[in-house]
């Protein structure tokens, strides 16, 4: 694929232009926005910033539709009329049975989403990297061409994404159950804990890391959320009835003392982790935590990370939970093996750490 139109130059479509030129590939752009635009060209996502979208698609062997999810049936059409026979269509908004419902030409429009992104927007924080090791989501009908698929999954699989083709409907109830709900989920439990007072205390004063783990994606950007809750609303309704029905079950398990449902269901969610773990890790059984106490402090974590990197330690994963400026924080972090992790943790009290070494999953 030698020329591509980006439709959209926010963070996912700047990101798009950044990995498709580093390939070689030669990106216009066109964006309603003209700031967008303009810093979507002076990073580099676009090498023509277009003047209209029949401009920006002119000659292009597919066209990226990154605008935001209400605006993507309409603006998938208009790329569709405006673009030649020879110009493939996708998208890369986060819900997709309205867009492919909408599409006018099916045997060129084939909806996409890569599972990718961050809290931050705008071409100013693009990365080429976004989407290496990230599943992107293919949506193709039965009246898909299929040189035009396996075309655009060259090309997502050039990106260094990894793409699966799923239906349209599908791909709305796992994002539901995988996405959406949990930003949510995590809103109900921000505005829960927020809104109230216990004999005068403050909850949130008084907060961990099991509230803080469960609440990071609490009050997303809400231009871009409340479309997404919209847009899939069915689906998320659907998944909190779900989601009702098992507080219920546990709302019973409490009332009636029951310690064997207790068990089984603490159990079970230890096995979907461990599962969701080794999509991740491989061998999650195997991984050590260290909880190391910093003092909140410049060059703190860069010393912590040289030192094990020294001794070759490899670090798999990390967390720093900050507490205060006079307390510090707790940094988290994995090592796959007892026996690293065991040096680990000497290396780090013999710098004056005070350290705890566990199992990252607790065996049941």
């Amino acid at each position: 694929m030698k020329r591509i139109a980006i439709v959209g130059t926010g963070l996912i479509g700047a990101s798009v232009g950044l990995a498709a030129r580093a390939r070689g590939v030669s990106v216009a752009g066109w964006d309603a926005d003209g700031g967008s635009l303009a810093v979507a060209l002076e990073r580099g996502a676009v090498e023509v910033a277009a003047e209209t979208l029949a401009d920006a698609v002119d000659g292009a062997e597919l066209a990226v539709v990154a605008t935001p999810v209400a605006t993507l049936p309409a603006q998938v059409a208009a790329t569709l009329a405006a673009s030649a026979d020879a110009c493939t269509v996708t998208d890369v908004g986060s819900t997709k049975r309205a867009v492919v419902d909408a599409a006018g030409d099916r045997a060129r429009f084939i909806g996409g989403h890569p599972v990718c992104g961050s809290e931050a927007r705008g071409p100013e924080h693009a990365s080429g990297e976004l989407f290496q090791g990230a599943t992107w989501f293919l949506t193709p009908v039965a009246e898909t061409d299929p040189e035009r698929y396996r075309a655009l999954h060259w090309f997502v699989s050039s990106l260094g994404a990894v793409p699966v083709a799923v239906d349209a409907r599908a791909h709305d109830r796992l994002v539901a159950l995988t996405s959406h709900v949990p930003h949510a989920l995590a809103n109900v439990l921000a505005n829960q804990v927020g809104s109230v007072r216990v004999d005068g205390h403050e909850p949130l004063a008084g907060a961990g890391g099991s509230l803080r783990d469960m609440t990071r994606v609490a009050g997303a950007n809400p231009r871009i959320w409340v479309d997404i809750f919209l847009e899939n609303a069915d689906e998320v309704r659907a998944a909190l009835g779900e989601h009702r029905r098992r507080i219920e079950e546990l709302e019973g398990a409490l009332a009636g003392a029951d310690a064997g449902y207790l068990a089984r269901w603490i159990g079970e969610a230890a096995g979907h982790r461990r599962r969701l773990l080794e999509e991740s890790y491989g061998d999650p059984g195997s991984l050590q935590r260290l909880r190391v106490h910093v003092p909140d402090r410049p060059g703190v974590l860069s010393g912590i990370t040289q030192a094990l990197g020294a001794e070759g330690i490899n670090i798999e994963d990390f967390d720093l939970h900050h507490m205060s400026p006079e307390r510090g924080g707790t940094l988290v972090i994995l090592v796959a093996g007892e026996e690293p992790a065991a040096r680990a943790a000497a290396l780090l009290e013999a710098q004056g750490y005070s350290v705890v070494v566990a199992p990252a999953l607790e065996e049941g």
